[in-house]
């Protein structure tokens, strides 16, 4: 009787329903994380390059 089926084990079916299908698909958009490369520096705007023309010709 080469053709009898056995009684599944508890390894096998754990293994099977761990790895019995393939996990869902995660979508690009999903993926990419957009955040800007530096942070914005509000000190870098400070300064006027205009500001001793104001001082000096009044």
């Amino acid at each position: 009787m080469p053709n009898e089926q056995k009684a599944p084990d508890a390894v096998e079916v754990a293994r099977r329903e761990r790895f019995g299908k393939l996990p869902e698909r995660i979508r690009l958009a999903d993926m990419v994380e957009e955040k800007p490369a530096t942070v914005p520096d509000p000190a870098r705007d400070a300064y006027n390059y205009d500001e001793w023309l104001v001082r000096t010709c009044l």
